[in-house]
């Protein structure tokens, strides 16, 4: 089990760190670009903040595996230890109905609304696509993948309630 939940941080961190690393190289060459050549790439504006929100996804995720989110203590605090602790395996449970229910909000989000173009990315996308004779290549150029983070973010958040909430039912999470 804690192997598991190692290799889970891991993967959430290493998304997360990847993600936000991504995010910033864009925007720092967009910018070198803007200013010693006089435009940028023509991605380079809207794709960080669809990264971004993928690395928000994967912190949240690991920040719920760690009990290091934001929450309100104030009745929790006040509860002795063992309700306390039922209160939290509670809380995980209820945790991993919101992961699957926004997943599954998630998908049909981006199922309604997917194949909308998206403007920075379209003709980048147009031009991948016409090069490799990877017809499917043009889908990077739709909302679809960048509107599927919230989907993603879901099942992220399902996996990691599902995983706290094994621990904690098995004895090995630290009560915060």
């Amino acid at each position: 089990m804690d192997r598991l939940i190692r290799g889970a941080r891991g993967v959430f961190a290493f998304g997360a760190g990847l993600s936000m690393a991504l995010v910033f190289i864009i925007i720092f060459v967009n910018s070198l670009r803007r200013y010693a050549v006089g435009r940028s790439v023509p991605w380079g504006e809207e794709l960080p903040i669809y990264l971004t929100i993928y690395g928000v996804m994967f912190g949240l995720a690991l920040a719920y595996l760690g009990d290091n989110h934001i929450r309100f203590t104030v009745v929790s605090d006040m509860l002795p230890k063992r309700v306390r602790h039922w209160f939290f395996v509670a809380a995980d449970a209820v945790g991993v109905a919101t992961g699957i229910a926004l997943g599954y909000a998630g998908h049909v989000f981006a199922l309604r609304r997917g194949d909308v173009a998206s403007s920075g990315l379209k003709s980048t996308a147009d031009a991948l696509a016409q090069s490799t004779g990877i017809e499917a290549l043009t889908w990077l150029g739709k909302v679809g993948p960048y509107q599927y983070a919230i989907a993603f973010g879901g099942a992220l958040l399902a996996i990691a309630a599902a995983l706290k909430l094994m621990q904690r039912l098995s004895g090995r999470a630290a009560e915060v």
